[in-house]
């Protein structure tokens, strides 16, 4: 006669630890069944998207949707500095949860070290800002990708970057300035300061001497038959060591000349942080230079005692008096 012998203790155990995940998994999975795919949220972080088009300048495209928006939102285009991420840059400048507030969407294009060592956008090379060709071309799919999948009011498209992407948004806006209804650049380059990474080095030193005229030539070669330009703000601290602040003003000149608009008809306010000095075109500010006393190099921004201890860290997204995101977002009437 055979016996059959009950199950070890150790076994009891396991069947009783499997049974235990198995009530948990179902008592927790929600009653509607499978759950669906999700918007990004600024909990979740950026996406990647890809496939958005040829991609001649091989950049990558990271997007923040937010789960609230209008039915056509408005679409802010960020360009990071040298040895940053999108995501870096986000988490410590707080763009997607301005974005999720606001209800605008938030695209990020990303250098890769394989283009640039540093993953610095390679705004002084001619053939990757050339209309149409390189990286430029790459920002250009992307956008018209996130806009035609996401509704975007083409009215409403702006763009701004930090160094490097600084120096890229000045080539947009040169070659595509239809598509923009405004664009800021922090302590970049103007259009034209440099040909090859020795001249960008030189220039970000040390300025390029040009006169307005030639300045804004640099930019009518680029699209001569064009007629309105977007709003432009220039931010630069007066202690940046990595770009030399001459640059900014050779920006302004350079959208003062192609807006046709006298140098002397700025008026300059002192601000706790420094000089605010404004240019106007038919009424409108068209140039504003933010001249930052103090200031190093970097996107300012203005956290309060919480946000400074959970804030992650970017050596180039420096606490300031001012805050550029809110001030960008209230200049382009995205935030009240």
């Amino acid at each position: 006669m055979k016996f059959k012998f009950p199950k070890s203790f150790s076994q009891i155990l396991k069947s009783q630890k499997r049974l235990r995940r198995t009530l948990e998994k179902s008592l927790l999975q929600p009653a509607i069944g499978p759950r669906k795919a999700r918007r990004p949220s600024a909990k979740m972080g950026l996406s990647e998207v890809k496939g958005f088009g040829s991609n001649p300048g091989r950049l990558s495209m990271k997007l923040y949707v937010p789960s609230r928006m209008p039915a056509k939102p408005p679409l802010v285009v960020m360009l990071h500095g040298c040895r940053q991420t999108p995501e870096g840059f986000d988490a410590a400048s707080g763009f997607s949860a301005l974005a999720r507030q606001c209800g605008f969407v938030l695209l990020y294009p990303q250098q890769s070290e394989a283009n640039n060592p540093q993953r610095c956008f390679n705004w002084f090379r001619p053939s990757a800002i050339a209309r149409d060709r390189g990286e430029l071309m790459s920002v250009r799919q992307m956008i018209e990708f996130t806009c035609s999948r996401h509704r975007i009011d083409r009215s409403r498209i702006y763009v701004a970057g930090l160094s490097a992407g600084g120096a890229l948004t000045s080539a947009l806006v040169a070659a595509y300035p239809g598509l923009f209804a405004g664009a800021a650049i922090f302590a970049g380059m103007p259009l034209g300061a440099a040909r090859d990474a020795m001249s960008a080095m030189r220039a970000m030193k040390s300025g390029v001497s040009r006169s307005p005229g030639d300045w804004g030539d640099l930019v009518r070669t680029v699209s001569p038959d064009q007629k309105t330009w977007p709003p432009i703000s220039i931010w630069h601290g007066t202690d940046d060591r990595v770009v030399n602040s001459a640059n900014a003003r050779a920006s302004v000149s350079q959208w003062l000349a192609v807006g046709g608009i006298n140098d002397d008809a700025g008026r300059t306010t002192l601000k706790p942080w420094g000089e605010l000095t404004q240019w106007k075109s038919k009424n409108m500010v068209q140039v504003s230079l933010y001249s930052l006393k103090g200031f190093g190099h970097g996107l300012p921004v203005r956290r309060s005692a919480r946000e400074g201890q959970t804030a992650r860290f970017d050596p180039y997204i420096i606490d300031a008096s001012i805050s550029a995101p809110l001030v960008l977002l209230r200049t382009w009437g995205l935030k009240s």
